[in-house]
């Protein structure tokens, strides 16, 4: 059986471990191993298909760790509007209680709605920041 073939072999069982757990990492040495079998095609030693596929490998790992960790924290899936279609939303306050909360109707039911801490409550136009349980958390809009 020849190098090349053997390095296409291992790259397919990266992929298909990296499909059964789900890292992104093993897809990276992947295409190390893609690497290592590119370079045996061309017909390098056996000593340089191994410092292609390490250098390619590892050059890729390093990128997708540095890529990952620069991107902005998700937020949580009670503040994160991609999850949670509600937040953005406008509801309309008519009055506060005194212990900070607040009837609204929205969405065809009745919600209890509480200001962000700090913010003085103030009848009007509040926007969903936040859903925590059956309570909305506003922000004035």
């Amino acid at each position: 059986m020849e190098e090349s073939t053997l390095w296409w072999l291992v790259a397919g069982g990266a992929v298909m471990a990296e499909l059964l757990t789900g890292t992104f990492y093993l897809l990276m040495l992947a295409i190390g191993m893609a690497a290592g079998a590119l370079a045996a095609h061309a017909g390098w030693s056996t000593s340089a298909q191994l410092l292609a596929a390490a250098v390619v490998g590892t050059s890729a790992v390093v990128l997708c760790h540095l890529l990952r960790s620069r991107r902005a924290a998700s937020l949580p899936a009670h503040g994160n509007p991609d999850v949670n279609l509600d937040v953005g939303e406008t509801v309309q306050v008519e009055a506060w209680r005194p212990d900070g909360t607040a009837q609204v109707r929205y969405r065809g039911a009745q919600w209890t709605v509480m200001l962000r801490p700090g913010t003085p409550p103030a009848p009007g136009p509040h926007r969903v920041a936040e859903v925590i349980g059956s309570r909305l958390l506003v922000d004035p809009a």
